[in-house]
């Protein structure tokens, strides 16, 4: 998948700072903030490999391939 052609939701109030779509993500897409909870801090990095949403245990993320951008 092309770098850079997917966006990314992401529902904070299902988020229960698990840390499993930090740890999972080979692009470093993801940080925390001050309540421990996932941000997308850098969405231009994901390549789309979908495993922040595979293995986020709440449902709290949602990758959507951009076919426009």
């Amino acid at each position: 998948m092309a770098k850079g052609k997917h966006k990314l939701h992401f529902d904070r109030e299902k988020c229960k700072a698990c840390g499993i779509c930090i740890a999972f993500c080979p692009a470093n897409v993801f940080t925390v903030d001050i309540d421990y909870c996932a941000v997308i801090s850098s969405p231009d990095k994901c390549t789309g490999c979908r495993r922040c949403e595979l293995y986020c245990p709440d449902y709290c993320i949602f990758v959507e391939e951009d076919y426009y951008g």
